[in-house]
């Protein structure tokens, strides 16, 4: 036999939940909104050289710049796509050309650029990072380490289409 008091509750538990849902805007089940692209950073593009030359390694290397590179809504990897990757490093400043070089993705949309040791520039140790490729949207990156003894740097893009 069911106590009335349960009844109760469970009527007004149902009952609230369906009031909130319909006051909130919430009439169908939530969905994904896909994935959304990444914006530019302030200063990302400083010391910025067009048609920067894809390089084997940037100097001695000894740091690693990783991440991916995807397309926004679907988060399809995109192969081959063109990124530069520049800093102020143990041999040079973000402003040197030796100091600048690109990679291309490989077919799992990854990247990966050996460079010199990045160093603090103006009180931070960041590198700078850039798809200008064309086919996508030109994003600008300027990540800042967690640390100035760090060895690498992981960063991700989702292009949006030009």
């Amino acid at each position: 036999m069911t106590s009335p008091l349960l009844t109760r509750r469970a009527l007004v538990a149902v009952g609230g939940g369906a009031l909130i849902a319909g006051t909130s805007g919430l009439t169908v089940p939530a969905r994904a909104a896909g994935l959304a692209p990444t914006p530019t950073m302030r200063g990302g593009a400083n010391n910025y050289r067009p048609g920067a030359p894809i390089v084997e390694r940037i100097g001695g290397g000894g740091f690693w710049m990783t991440g991916s590179v995807r397309r926004a809504g679907d988060g399809v990897p995109l192969s081959g796509q063109r990124i530069q990757i520049w800093a102020h490093t143990t041999e040079g400043y973000e402003s040197d050309p030796q100091s600048h070089g690109a990679t291309l993705t490989d077919e799992n949309g990854q990247f990966r650029l050996e460079m010199p040791q990045i160093v603090p520039a103006f009180g931070q140790p960041h590198g700078h990072l850039a798809y200008d490729s064309g086919d996508f949207q030109t994003v600008f990156l300027r990540p800042i380490m967690q640390s100035t003894s760090d060895t690498s740097l992981n960063v991700d893009f989702v292009l949006q289409p030009a």
